[in-house]
């Protein structure tokens, strides 16, 4: 079989068509999709229209070859009656491939070892154990070092396949992924024995722990894949996943103009002498101030609500600031990253000027809008390529060197250093180091972060083993 080439599995598909399979083609469908369909509020059919064909065509080719791979309650299986009925129809490799497919299971696997068109490694993240190079010609075009992916690893004579179907996952889905079958696996051995109790069946926990393998797990999840990748997706295309920002008071991020205009007659200086009365602005030059919060002010205590971020802005010394004074032309321009703080913004000025500007016409910004823009691409450094790259390796160098005996969020707030002092902390430290390696694989190819080499560090933290 070339490389890649997956047999003609027209025949199956249509076989799964037929009136007798129709019915459970259709529930493992709505198995796989219709959770995440209903939290975006479209049908499944709706998926093609928002999402494209290529994501309703994966869909439906999981649920597809989770019904090949699935024991139906009355014991029919759709690729066992298809090799019995007209198996004799195919070539040996169909028969072959159709026959792996039965066997096999969906996970989570992590790509390494990189032949653009041709193959990739696998580890699976579920099963562990070591890599298998499986040949894959075109979804692993598209791959970069260390991105996650579910699929079938299918073994064939004399190599592994990876299956028609292949759903590429970000970091956040696929770790939210991992934690569900953890869940799942730790609970069911318990949820088992419970249901053998009420029914008088002698269970030990001991025995149905080691019933529940990953395989079997895997084996019953394909669904759970389908819907999280797909989850994602629709999050992403409805703007779902964007994370609500808030400021230091727990306000949501609501960005405001309050633009006053000054009376007829005022002076500039005018303005500068009332506004220096005020003693939370801090005049930076002449025409700009920002509004401090009062000394001893306290942010919004404890953690924050779901996926939200927050957004805070201080001085130099600490202060928080909560907004900014503009002083231009016949125009003072109040700009805060709230509604509450806008509408307080206002009273002050009000009171401090008084008649000396008029009503203030407000003008509020559309974040989302401004999220979407596209930032512009950097000036040219005026430096031949290889010079550019040169100095941002050097840079990045000595960034990281620094990082080493830095605390790092993602390693628990120790540094990479003191992490990798542990078995656990090693692991922790691999997958930090993979996730570096897996963000700048994605920049584009002239990107001098694109080619950096962060070798050195996995060897200077002794964790070279884990690269793989």
């Amino acid at each position: 079989m070339p490389l890649s080439l997956l047999p003609d599995m027209s025949g199956i598909i249509a076989w799964a068509r037929r009136e007798e399979w129709r019915t459970a083609l259709a529930a493992r469908l709505e198995r796989h999709a219709a959770q995440a369909c209903a939290e975006a509020g479209i049908t499944i059919a709706e998926i093609a229209t928002l999402l494209g064909e290529h994501a309703a065509s994966t869909v439906w080719g999981a649920a597809f070859e989770d019904l090949l791979a699935l024991d139906l309650p009355d014991d029919r299986n759709l690729a066992d009656d298809y090799l019995r009925r007209r198996g004799w129809k195919e070539s040996p490799t169909t028969r072959d491939y159709i026959a792996g497919l039965r066997r096999s299971v969906m996970s989570l696997y992590e790509v390494s070892g990189l032949v653009p068109g041709e193959s990739m490694l696998l580890r699976d993240l579920v099963r562990g154990g070591e890599p298998v190079r499986v040949m894959e010609r075109s979804g692993s075009r598209g791959l970069r070092q260390w991105d996650r992916v579910a699929t079938r690893v299918v073994p064939q004579r004399q190599h592994h396949v990876a299956s028609g179907v292949l759903m590429v996952f970000d970091q956040e889905t696929s770790d939210a992924l991992l934690s569900s079958l953890r869940r799942i696996r730790k609970r069911a051995p318990r949820e088992a024995a419970a249901v053998a109790r009420e029914l008088g069946v002698a269970a030990d926990d001991a025995t149905l722990a080691a019933e529940f393998t990953p395989e079997r797990l895997l084996a019953q999840a394909a669904f759970l894949f389908t819907n999280c990748w797909l989850d994602a997706k629709l999050k992403a295309a409805q703007g779902r996943n964007r994370p609500t920002v808030v400021n230091a008071e727990g306000d949501p991020i609501a960005f405001t103009l309050s633009h006053f205009p000054l009376r007829q007659g005022v002076t500039a200086e005018r303005i500068r002498q009332a506004l220096a009365a005020l003693p939370t602005l801090r005049q930076e030059n002449a025409g700009f101030w920002n509004w401090l919060a009062d000394t001893g002010a306290k942010t919004k205590a404890g953690p924050l609500p779901g996926n939200a971020q927050s957004f805070i802005t201080t001085m130099e010394d600490g202060a928080l600031v909560l907004g900014t004074v503009a002083l231009t032309g016949r125009r003072l321009t109040l700009e805060t990253n709230s509604l509450a703080r806008a509408e307080r913004g206002r009273a002050v000025i009000a009171a401090a000027l008084g008649d000396l500007v008029g009503p203030p016409l407000v003008e509020h910004l559309d974040l989302d809008r401004l999220s979407d823009e596209r930032p512009a691409a950097p000036a040219s450094s005026g430096l031949a390529p290889e010079e550019e790259r040169a100095i941002v390796h050097r840079t990045l160098d000595a960034h990281y060197r620094r990082v080493l005996d830095e605390p790092v969020p993602a390693l628990g707030g120790k540094s990479p250093r003191a992490a990798a002092r542990t078995p656990k902390g090693r692991e922790r430290v691999a997958a930090w180091l993979k996730l570096l390696e897996n963000h700048a694989a994605h920049r584009p190819p002239e990107d001098p972060i694109a080619s950096y080499d962060t070798g050195w560090m996995w060897r200077e933290l002794g964790v070279e083993a884990l690269r793989r």
